[in-house]
């Protein structure tokens, strides 16, 4: 046997036939007796008249009463592929079919309704007589008999018809199964080492489980096709091993109903582990599991069943009983050689080339179905029996009226209820009985029910454990009629109990232990029906293809489905839109913190979230995602032909950290390589003893800190290694340890999935490995972006495939009042997207049913210039528009109609057409999970520049605290620098730890700070020389404290003028102003309330002239005024402090005296004075002083500057004044619950740490902590006494002394000369 590529033609297998066009006219040429009709109007409507064009006879057929019960059937002779239908009203009249409904067979029995887009297709008819009206077949149809049913007719007249049959000859071998027989298709050779494989048969059954074929290896390889619970199961294994390390076997389902009768037509085909499958027409693309591309079959392949082999794979699995046709495997006709008896068909009793009809007679009934069926009446015995099936977990199977009572027979919840009600002698006896569950499913079930003089049993599918007896007292006399399916309301003969009605099929109906003649019922002659469609059954499986996307689950009733997303990340009606944001950089961009998220790169892709933690920096973005290697990792024994391989496994599939790196700006993951006589890269031969492995499985030879193509670590680069003559320090092969580390950078490379290490196997050889977490920052995809600059530019890209399933979403910002955001055209379907006006945002489309439109109205303009979010999705359940995540509207897909959006032009995005073009920048377009890349093709477009400018008019309100938007070319930062604040978005408060005797001092004069900096200037910029005398102030700043009293904010002047906050002995706060004019300073008790509590309290005070405003906390602003004789003028300001006060000149002495000793020991943060944040100053200048201690700055190179020891801390920030969303009602919030999502993630533990065994260690430590902490206590009081500092200050006997320690400083001329020597015991 060999294998051949088989052309094209052949793969179309379904007709087995290559045909340039298969359009024959199949109906005019047959004669009168090929048509038959449900009636005749009279003999010149006969439907032998009812062929296209014709005029013989009335001009066409038309039945003797217009109602739903007419039919139209041809008889083509044989077999035939068709592919065309037209229609013809009746000649010259007012007659014509307006809607009309397509069955078939092979027989003339068991009619299968045509389906098209998941539903039974309703055909569009005719509008007059002389027109005709062709429909392709979308799904071409192999059959011998043609049934038209009409729906709807013409309003002046009735029903009439012409029609014709386009298509062409079909012929198949085909071969009969009996369930016992099985065709053996035996190879040339023993073994069969198969890289490819097509195979391709049509099948048919009424049976649910068999198998169709079957072939297997002594390796363990195997093949299987079969039939489980009338679904279609492939199952192939290309190889395991024997340590269970890789497992091959691969297992996929489709398809549903198929033990219907009808042919199915399968194909598979194999190219190495990939595999298409496909069953009429819907085709799955999957790969096998495992590593091994070879299919090892020996001896033969069998058609049918599975050969005895005697292994224990076979047991319990039935053979195939039904037909097949068109059975090829890699371009051999199975069917022929069968034929032609050139295979194996012993196991056969009789071989037959025809196909065996059953002889079932399924009942079609919807929800406005009944079925009567007469019986025995007055006998004492009630024994009926049926199969149904259906979707719906309730309804109406069977009703009869007794002599003397009734009988139902019901679904309930998907169980099977009998309810027995008799009244005899004025006394009511009543039997309930319930089996079965889950009978709603699709498949066929079984009911018997015998009923007689005190006993009663309901079997469900013959199984004798589901049977359920009765033997309470019970007399019955039956009535003699059966309603099947639903019954006649009592009080009206018109109308049918519609509630408990049964949708859904019945067969092999028994009545009084005899099979019910459904042949004299559709004939008339025997029972009754009403809107039931006989000898044929129209079940249809909504969720088979399944439309819930992402695993989301679908449930079914009759006529509709629907998705259930809990647990998926998805949402929508068929699951196709993520709930998370596609990266860190989007969450950031809605005010979102540094914290663990869940994001979903591809949106409505194939990928699923994951959980990454985001860093939201000043200037950065960075995203993380963690790996399960230990740091320092042991490695050892392993050697150049024995290499250790060391598996780097992450938070997220391999697939999902590619996302991250294709998109990003910037990657880097740190790798360090730690050795005691263990080689790294350089080898005699070139070949490095230890490289890793990256994206793609390719290898990387090169270290961290290094580039591809260059063998070397980064003290090969920086050229100082320990050893010159090496390019890493582990290559020096050295007993001492060394180290190579650095970062990998080379993004498409990353991340790094694998380590091999080949030299720890001698004597004294070890080495520790280091991988980090990939660091990523930025997100290109976010902000790829266009500028359309004038009407008529667009951009083009490739058709837009949304065919089931479509969702696009951009940004956009303009100053324009309308314009085509993007546009793709089909022949007559279409997708557009749009800025009708100012105010409205439209979505239309057209499948095939006529165009729709969705419209949104904004509350205020869209054209503001600043960027709006639209999202649009249509899928087979509804279509949604969404505007900035306020505005939606959607609508319901027609239960009827095309489903398909078919396009065939170029997307065109922002003008298509000469319609009206868009003016403005779109931004992230992003389309079924696909961002396009609008700035690669702007650079070669007219019209449109690459890039959009403007960021900030639409994200410059995340920038809080007085922080200035900063533009960039991919997005924009906040500027904190003249705020107290600090973060990505000016929010985190700048403060600091005070102790003893600390001060913060800054110079607002200028000449203060001669020589300053580019950096000093702007700080100093608010307080030229003119504006030194100041007629407001605005102060801000939060603090917490144990101790009082204490000077929190002290601001001086050259003159007397002052301002100063102090907190007082009681720890109230108290605002003293001297602005000049009166005898003592004009002093604001705020609170009376101890503030010197530890708790954080805030202050915002403001003056303008006399007025005074404080806010204290979060309690009413209290407004106060200057008296009339103050000054409202601060003239000559000279030095703000915080903490404590060291000032040369006139300073309060109540200030000195009262609450300058020892100073302020506590927390202050945020502090603000007229725009200036002297803290954060003060602490900025401090950390650049310390990153540059060699270079000598002036000493005045900056207004701020501070005393003693001062530790930045934001212990003294305020609660907020609003509280965080909840977590309930913030989506991406992730809280302890640690919900458990059903993606591949594995839960990654750094370093390995236990977690009982960091909780038990975290209490051991607070406990020596507060020990520690009881012993500094004492101690510091013991020795208070101990320390002597020798000043020039004099001493102070207490508040009311004239002269205090701080009144002597202040006399002195120049305090920096002051000589202390101290003495401190610090533990």
């Amino acid at each position: 046997m060999h294998l051949v590529t088989r052309p094209d033609c052949l793969l179309r297998w379904i007709f087995l036939q290559c045909v340039q066009k298969c359009d024959e006219a199949l109906a005019s040429p047959l004669p009168h007796t090929a048509f038959t009709s449900s009636s005749v109007f009279s003999s010149g409507y006969a439907p032998g008249y009812a062929k296209l064009n014709r005029r013989g006879g009335a001009g066409g057929w038309s039945p003797l009463d217009s109602d739903h019960y007419q039919w139209l059937q041809v008889d083509l002779g044989s077999r035939k592929q068709v592919s065309a239908i037209a229609t013809q009203g009746r000649y010259s009249s007012s007659d014509w079919t307006t809607q009309y409904r397509l069955l078939y067979s092979d027989t003339g029995r068991n009619w299968k309704p045509y389906h098209q887009d998941g539903n039974i297709w309703a055909f569009s008819g005719n509008s007059n007589s002389e027109s005709a009206v062709r429909h392709e077949l979308q799904q071409g149809i192999v059959a011998r008999f043609l049934r038209l049913i009409p729906l709807e007719w013409s309003e002046e007249g009735r029903i009439g018809l012409r029609i014709e049959v386009y298509g062409c000859s079909y012929w198949a071998d085909i071969i009969n199964f009996d369930g016992q027989g099985v065709i053996s298709y035996r190879f040339k050779v023993k073994k069969m080492k198969i890289i490819k494989d097509v195979i391709a048969l049509r099948f048919k059954t009424s049976e649910s489980e068999g198998v169709i074929l079957h072939g297997e290896g002594q390796q363990g390889d195997y093949i299987t096709l079969e039939l489980r619970k009338a679904k279609l199961l492939l199952q192939i294994n290309l190889g395991s091993n024997q340590y269970g390390s890789i497992l091959g076997h691969t297992s996929v389902t489709t398809g549903s109903l198929l033990d219907d009768n009808h042919w199915h037509s399968v194909v598979i085909e194999r190219y190495r582990r990939n595999v298409n499958f496909t069953l009429d027409r819907h085709t799955q693309h999957f790969r096998t599991n495992g590593e091994f591309d070879h299919l090892d079959l020996d001896y033969e392949l069998s058609f049918g069943g599975m050969p005895y082999s005697g292994k224990p794979v076979g047991i319990g699995r039935k053979n195939f009983k039904g037909c097949m046709e068109s059975i090829n495997y890699n371009g051999d006709n199975i069917t022929d050689l069968a034929r032609r008896k050139k295979l194996d068909t012993s196991s056969f009793r009789n071989l037959s080339f025809t196909c065996a009809e059953t002889h079932t007679f399924p009942v079609f009934f919807n929800a406005t179905s009944f079925l009567q069926l007469p019986g025995r009446a007055n006998h004492n015995t009630v024994s009926v029996g049926f199969q149904f099936r259906t979707w719906n977990p309730h309804g109406l199977l069977l009703f009869s009226n007794l002599d003397d009572g009734t009988l139902e027979i019901s679904l309930e919840d998907g169980k099977v209820a009998v309810h027995i009600n008799v009244t005899k002698a004025a006394k009511s006896y009543r039997v309930d009985l319930s089996s079965g569950s889950g009978l709603n499913d699709g498949q066929w079930h079984a009911i018997r029910l015998v009923a007689k003089e005190n006993f009663a049993m309901l079997t469900i599918d013959g199984e004798e454990v589901s049977a359920v007896r009765s033997v309470s007292p019970l007399s019955i006399t039956t009535g003699g009629t059966y309603h099947l399916g639903g019954r006649r309301q009592v009080n009206d003969a018109r109308h049918l109990c519609l509630s408990r009605s049964f949708q859904g099929c019945m067969q092999a109906v028994l009545v009084d232990d005899q099979p019910a003649d459904l042949h004299a019922v559709e004939k008339g002659t025997v029972g009754a029906f009403e809107n039931v469609s006989l000898d044929m059954c129209a079940i249809i499986d909504r969720c088979m293809p399944n439309h819930c996307e992402h695993g989301g689950r679908c449930k079914q009733t009759w006529d509709s489905f629907s998705c259930t997303c809990d647990g998926t990340g998805y949402t929508g009606a068929t699951c196709h839109t993520s709930i998370y944001e596609p990266s860190c950089e989007a969450y950031k961009h809605l005010g979102k913190s540094s914290d663990a998220y869940w994001i979903d790169p591809d949106g409505s892709g194939p990928l699923g979230p994951f959980k990454v933690n985001c860093n939201m920096t000043e200037d950065k973005v960075w995203t993380t995602v963690m790996n399960n290697l230990p740091p320092k990792t042991i490695v050892t024994g392993s050697s150049r032909n024995r290499r250790t391989v060391l598996q780097v496994n992450y938070s997220a599939s391999m697939d999902q950290v590619t996302a991250i790196t294709t998109s990003a700006e910037y990657c880097e993951q740190q790798i360090a390589y730690s050795c005691r006589m263990s080689r790294l890269l350089n080898t005699p031969d070139g070949t490095p003893y230890t490289w890793w492995v990256g994206r793609g499985n390719e290898k990387h030879f090169y270290w961290g800190g290094s580039g591809p193509g260059i063998q070397k670590c980064a003290c090969g680069i920086d050229r100082n290694c320990t050893d010159p003559k090496y390019d890493c320090n582990c290559d020096a092969d050295v007993k001492q340890w060394r180290e190579d580390s650095g970062l990998l950078v080379y993004q498409e490379h990353l991340p790094v999935s694998q380590v091999v290490v080949g030299d720890t196997n001698r004597s004294g050889s070890e080495a520790k490995l280091t991988v980090g977490p990939l660091r990523c920052q930025g997100d290109n995809n976010y902000w790829n972006a266009a500028s359309f600059t004038t009407p008529s530019s667009y951009l083009h890209f490739a058709t837009f495939h949304g065919e089931t399933s479509a969702d696009i979403s951009f940004y956009f910002k303009t100053s324009a009042a309308y314009g085509v955001f993007l546009e793709n055209l089909g022949n007559t379907d279409f997708i557009r997207l749009e800025l009708k006006s100012p105010k409205v945002v439209s979505f239309s489309f057209d499948v095939g049913n006529g165009p729709v439109e969705l419209i949104v109205h904004s509350a205020t303009s869209l054209n503001d210039d600043q960027w709006h979010r639209v999202m649009a999705e249509r899928n087979v359940k509804e279509a949604v528009l969404q505007l900035d995540q306020t505005y939606r509207t959607s609508r319901l897909a027609p239960a009827q109609g095309h489903t398909r959006l078919e396009l065939f032009s170029q997307l065109y995005v922002g003008a298509a057409g000469g319609q009206r073009g868009f003016l403005g920048c779109i931004r992230a377009l992003r389309m079924n999970g696909i961002t396009l890349d609008l700035e690669e093709r702007a650079k070669v477009t007219p019209g449109v520049k690459p890039g959009c400018q403007g960021h900030c008019n639409s994200f410059g309100m995340y920038c809080r605290n007085g922080g200035k938007c900063v533009e960039r070319y991919n997005g924009y930062l906040c500027d904190c620098t003249a705020t107290a604040y600090d973060g990505p978005f000016c929010t985190r408060d700048v403060g600091g730890f005070f102790e003893a005797g600390t001060l913060v001092k800054y110079n607002f004069l200028p000449e203060a700070i001669a020589g300053a900096s580019k950096d000093t200037k702007v700080l100093t910029h608010q307080l030229t020389p003119h504006e030194v005398n100041l007629t407001k102030e605005e102060v801000a700043f939060s603090f917490s404290t144990s101790s009082a009293p204490a000077v929190l904010m002290y601001v001086s002047s050259k003159t007397q003028d002052y301002l100063a906050v102090v907190l007082r002995q009681n720890g109230s706060l108290q605002v003293r102003y001297n602005l000049g004019g009166l005898r003592e300073p004009f002093t604001i008790d705020v609170d009376q309330r101890n503030l010197a509590n530890g708790q954080p309290h805030s202050i915002n005070m403001s003056r303008h002239d006399r007025r005074i405003t404080i806010q204290l906390d979060h309690y009413p602003a209290v407004s106060y005024n200057l008296p009339e004789a103050s000054d409202t003028q601060f003239n000559l300001v000279k030095t703000l402090f915080l903490g404590k006060v060291y000032e040369t000149g006139h300073i309060d002495p109540v200030i000195i005296e009262r609450y300058n000793t020892p100073g302020f020991i506590g927390c202050l943060s945020r502090v603000e004075f007229n725009g200036i944040a002297p803290l954060k100053s003060a602490l900025r200048t401090a950390v650049k002083s310390q990153a540059t201690p060699t270079e000598k700055q002036p000493a005045a190179a900056s207004p701020a500057s501070y005393q003693g020891k001062l530790v930045e801390s934001n212990c003294g920030a305020s609660p907020l004044t609003i509280p965080p969303m909840s977590a309930a009602t913030d989506p991406w919030h992730l809280d302890k619950t640690d919900a458990v999502f059903p993606f591949n993630e594995e839960r990654v533990i750094p370093d390995g740490v236990n977690r009982d065994s960091a909780i038990i260690g975290g209490i051991i430590a607070v406990v020596i902590f507060t020990i520690l902490c009881t012993l500094v206590f004492l101690i510091r009081y013991m020795f208070r006494h101990k320390g002597t500092y020798h000043t020039n200050e004099a001493k102070a006997s207490g508040e009311s002394a004239a002269e205090s320690a701080d009144t002597a400083i202040i006399g002195t001329d120049n305090p920096e000369t002051i000589d202390e020597s101290k003495k401190e015991w610090f533990i």
